[in-house]
Formats: structure tokens, sequence, C-alpha cells
């Protein structure tokens, strides 16, 4: 079941430098959200902070409140492996493991839990993941041969495919395209449309033109100054965002007077 996703008066920190200061937002189940802002203004730190990944960076904190359905990730005694689970993450260059096949990249996750699925199980999970990220066509001879040997793309689908794997409810992405050809991109974008039916997706770029295209809602993050912490300028529907945004910055970077 997709989640809904609350932040409140978020404010993010490395050490003593508060990196984004004061962010609210809403995102609805089943929509894809996009993040956009110049480098820096903060906005891959706080899809990071969304599954409490921010926090294994040493010295860094975050206060405030983050709600998957209502429930604070950040309260206490919630275990952060179990967000983690919950909130799937796919970073901007493809990480498959190197000495792993495209089979055991998939079934990677799901050997981690507790109760280990028989082979039947995991052979199902795999093929049904490989399918959902559009993928198991073109690897369902090699499941065997190295995920690492696959093309850029291919690698960067393998990753949502073992990403969805252990059935998150949310999937963050970090720039999932800028490493990719432009056949590739699309293939992914195409991804992101048929997997919002079932998963709450955020994903941040730096590409306008992508957010336009696969985005309900888009977000706009941009620094308060030299040396001050990212804000969340505006978050509204993308059409509006593009098209008649609320504040002149948003206005400002959309048109490409800076960034």
């Amino acid at each position: 079941m997709a989640k809904r996703i609350e932040a409140r008066n978020l404010n993010i920190y490395y050490g003593k430098f508060l990196a984004v200061a004061d962010v609210d937002f809403t995102i609805a189940p089943r929509s894809v959200t996009a993040f956009i802002g110049p480098s820096g203004c903060g906005k891959s730190t706080v899809l990071r902070t969304i599954n409490r990944m921010h926090e294994v960076i040493a010295g860094a904190s975050v206060q405030g409140e983050l709600l998957l359905d209502g429930e604070d990730i950040y309260g206490a005694g919630v275990d952060p492996v179990n967000v983690r689970r919950t909130i799937g993450m796919v970073f901007q260059r493809p990480n498959p493991f190197p000495t792993m096949s495209v089979y055991d990249n998939v079934a990677a996750g799901l050997k981690l839990q507790a109760s280990r699925p028989k082979r039947a199980e995991l052979d199902e999970v795999v093929e049904k993941s490989l399918r959902a990220a559009n993928l198991w066509d073109e690897v369902k001879d090699r499941l065997d041969k190295p995920g690492a040997g696959l093309s850029g793309g291919q690698q960067q689908r393998l990753c949502i495919a073992r990403a969805i794997a252990v059935e998150p409810q949310v999937l963050l992405m970090d720039e999932p395209c800028s490493a990719l050809d432009p056949i590739s991109t699309l293939a992914i974008e195409d991804l992101i449309q048929s997997l919002k039916q079932t998963y709450t997706i955020v994903i941040v770029t730096h590409n306008m033109q992508q957010a336009a295209r696969v985005s309900e809602r888009t977000a706009f993050f941009n620094l308060a100054g030299v040396g001050k912490p990212g804000q969340l300028v505006e978050i509204d529907d993308t059409q509006k965002i593009f098209s008649n945004p609320s504040q002149r910055r948003t206005e400002d970077y959309i048109s490409g007077r800076f960034g």
C-alpha cells in the first residue's frame, strides 16, 4: 500500500551547519513528485532524509517531523532499517553489486530478511520484480551472468528491480537518469509512469523537461543566499509550477534567468 509523506518544520543539519531549513510539504500516495532547483540547494539532502539515509553521514541530524501515513519515522523506537525497507532508494549512478549475478542482485534484499524465502519464492519475486522494472525480456536468459555486465540503462532498471523486490511503499530516485543516454532515459521515464500505480515516487532531477514529463507535482528548492541554508520555495501542481508559479524566484529559475 503506497504511503502518504508529510514534512513538518523539517530542519536538516551537517554537524552544526543548517543545510536545509523549515521544509513543509505533503506528497500524496501513488503519485510522482519532482524536486528541482540549482546545485547545492538541498533537494538530494531532503530526499535522503525521507528514508533516513542522511543520518548515515557522521554528525548529520534532523529536527522536525517526517510522517509516513501519520507516523513520524524519526520518532523514538523507530528502526531505521525498517524505514529503509519501506522507503526504497535508487541512486544517481547504477550500482548493481558487481560480484553478483542479475538474479542475486534482485534477490539480495530478500536474503537479508529474517525468514529467508525458499528458492521457488525467490524465483517468483525475481521474475515479478524484473517484469515490473521492464527488464525481464532482456535478461531472462542471462540471470546467472554478472549484473555489472549489463548496459547502463539496464543496470539502472536492475537497481529499480532490486529496490522493489522487498515491496517498499515509497520509491525515492536521486537523478536516476543523469548517467544515461536518451533512449535509456526514456525507458526509465516510461517505467516511472507504470510504477506510480503502485508506489509513491519522489524524484530529484536537474532536467526540468523530465520533471514536466513524469511528475504531477513539483517542488522548487533554492538557497536563501550564499552560505545560508537551502529552502523549499514552493510546491504545487507541475503544470502550474512551469506555467504560472507563485514565486518570482521559481519563475526566474524555470525561465533560465539563473541556475
